[in-house]
């Protein structure tokens, strides 16, 4: 059986099309197929079936396409349930779009190795995949969705395959194909490059000016932009005579910025903050993201993104900067980071984060002094593209910050960070942190307070790792007020941090602070969620199921989901499994919790009491 969706959306059985039509029905084979076997999730296809507007009857409708499907498709195909969604393996079917990507990239591993010959003729195979513009009998939402990522990776294979022919001298061939490229791709400077050396080689050197100033025109009316630094050098080597007309001895589309002795661009960025000598943990987490941002992780022409999530203090930037330094050589041109919350916990907008990034990208002049977002997004998509980058974008708060900051090519792996999952980075690897194991926790106390400061108080320690329930940054903080008070032992910071009352005061130690690092993720809330923030955590300290807060906040079952919801989108709250009747339970995190309390001084009053009560019951009880 073969599968296609380089065109339209087919079946193919023993050579012969299988019949079925609709394109909804033709959409969710589609769906499928792209997710190669991963599960896809029933809102996703509800989006890609409907967009914005689903009918009442998503559910039922969705039930009904997978079981036409299933009909069609038979034995060969198994399409399985696995919340939240479908997942399909087509088993020893073919689908065309993966055998493009496998001979694109052995095509590309030719280029590299200068076997031009072997080069042209995989990525012709590769190109031949292709019968139309992708998804072509699909609804609209889907070829909106992944369209435009494959037929940019069709261009740039046809670039790879135009350059090689370049090598071997084919300029006089290719010069009508390039030219009715250029016409279809009038803002691909690399193209235009291309054209404009064959043109060279072929003694048309007044065209090729032509060509160039044609282009130049092109980019300032329809981005606002100057050539990019390919385009221009092109442009020099013309003038000087320096474009060679015989065959170059490597692809033209390998060619970039000058390099200095290490193989590394002149000027390339390198914004990334100081790596954590003493990262501890985090092993399993950190192996999925370098093998994430490693090249081709992805496949040709998919984009490398990649989002860590978690609360508050679990260390996402200390995981993301150590991943992006162990990467660095993935990344030859370059390194971009940008923090995208103000000191004061507030986003950053996205103007200033571009003018930042763009200024590391190349010449300030360059960059217009306008507050045009259109226009900066622009030139930053133009400064990124076909360039091997990591961009790591820390502490984003949302979609409409983060979407500006995208590059819109493959080449840039993205590195996000941010509380909660986002919709802008849809399909990228996900790495949710969890607080840490104890055995993880005191070995990160120890890197923090010194091995044998930590060794000495063994009781101690195990008591600071359960008041810190996990969280890297209170466990830094400790380790940290340990180092810096040698003639201090461990015990007396843990009895102080035994009192529940006191403890979040006691988690600080110059600028870290948990409870400082808590307040912008619960100023973000609405008004209506932050009031009930307390009250619900007035609850305990056991998973609670949505019914026992809304008896607590007096609201119905309904209202109080909802606001559930909004504190786990935070991340100031877990949902913690399921009750007897299976409905949703949700858990704080033990200095979530005492953070809440600490914002009521009615339940924070409480709390001291109950703490005093128990201190009491156990010198009664002390033998």
């Amino acid at each position: 059986m073969e599968f296609r969706v380089l065109g339209p959306v087919e079946v193919r059985r023993d050579g012969r099309r299988v019949a079925f039509s609709g394109a909804k029905l033709h959409t969710v084979l589609a769906a499928l197929l792209v997710a190669r076997e991963e599960v896809i999730s029933d809102e996703r296809l509800c989006r890609l079936l409907w967009g914005w507007a689903p009918p009442a009857t998503v559910s039922a409708q969705l039930y009904t396409y997978v079981s036409r499907l299933r009909k069609i498709l038979g034995d060969d195909v198994l399409i399985d349930r696995r919340p939240p969604g479908y997942a399909m393996s087509i088993g020893n079917a073919t689908l065309d779009l993966s055998e493009f990507e496998k001979l694109a990239l052995s095509g590309r591993e030719a280029l590299v190795a200068e076997d031009f010959e072997k080069a042209g003729e995989l990525l012709r195979r590769a190109l031949a995949r292709w019968n139309g513009l992708p998804f072509a009998n699909a609804t609209e939402y889907l070829a909106d969705a992944e369209a435009p990522r494959l037929t940019e990776a069709r261009a740039v294979t046809l670039e790879h395959r135009i350059a090689a022919d370049l090598a071997l001298g084919r300029h006089e061939q290719i010069t009508g194909e390039l030219t009715g490229l250029v016409a279809e791709f009038p803002l691909r400077e690399r193209i235009r490059c291309q054209l404009m050396t064959a043109l060279c080689r072929s003694g048309r050197q007044a065209d090729a000016i032509h060509l160039y100033h044609h282009g130049r025109a092109v980019l300032a009316d329809e981005l606002g932009v100057n050539p990019g630094e390919e385009l221009q050098a092109t442009y020099r080597a013309l003038l000087e005579g320096t474009l060679d007309r015989r065959p170059r001895s490597a692809p033209a589309v390998l060619t970039g910025p000058r390099r200095d002795a290490t193989g590394r661009p002149d000027g390339a960025p390198a914004m990334l903050p100081p790596d954590t000598v003493d990262f501890t943990g985090r092993e399993p987490e950190l192996e999925l993201l370098c093998r994430a941002l490693a090249p081709d992780a992805q496949g040709p022409g998919r984009p490398r993104r990649v989002l860590v999530t978690g609360m508050a203090g679990l260390g996402k930037t200390a995981l993301a900067v150590h991943a992006a330094h162990r990467c660095q050589r993935h990344f030859p041109d370059g390194q971009l980071y940008a923090d995208l919350r103000e000191p004061d916990g507030t986003p950053r907008h996205p103007t200033r984060v571009l003018r930042g990034l763009l200024g590391a990208l190349g010449p300030l002049d360059d960059v217009p002094d306008t507050e045009d977002q259109d226009q900066l997004v622009r030139l930053y998509r133009e400064r990124t593209r076909g360039r091997q980058l990591l961009i790591v974008l820390d502490n984003a708060s949302g979609a409409a910050q983060l979407g500006p900051l995208l590059p819109n090519t493959p080449e840039p792996a993205v590195l996000v960070t941010g509380r909660t999952a986002l919709p802008t980075v849809a399909g990228a690897h996900t790495v949710a942190l969890a607080p840490l194991a104890r055995r993880d926790s005191l070995e990160l106390l120890s890197a923090a307070a010194g091995p044998a400061r930590v060794a000495s108080a063994p009781g101690a320690a195990s008591a600071i790792v359960e008041h810190c329930a996990g969280l890297p940054l209170a466990l830094r903080i400790v380790g940290t007020r340990i180092a810096a008070r040698p003639h201090s032992t461990p015990d007396r910071l843990a009895r102080r941090l035994a009192d529940p009352v006191t403890r979040l005061r006691e988690l600080h130690s110059g600028d870290l602070d948990v409870h400082g690092s808590l307040l912008p993720s619960w100023r973000a809330l609405d008004p209506e969620v932050r009031a009930a923030f307390p009250a619900l955590a007035a609850l305990g300290p056991q998973p609670f199921p949505a019914a026992a807060a809304a008896l607590s906040l007096g609201l119905p079952e309904t209202e109080a989901e909802r606001l559930l919801e909004a504190l786990a989108d935070a991340a100031l709250l877990e949902v913690s499994g399921a009750d007897e009747w299976g409905q949703p339970c949700y858990l704080f995190h033990p200095l979530v919790r005492l953070f809440a309390l600490s914002l009521d001084e009615g339940a924070a009053a409480d709390l001291g009491a109950a703490a005093g009560a128990e201190h009491n019951r156990r010198l009664t009880h002390r033998p």
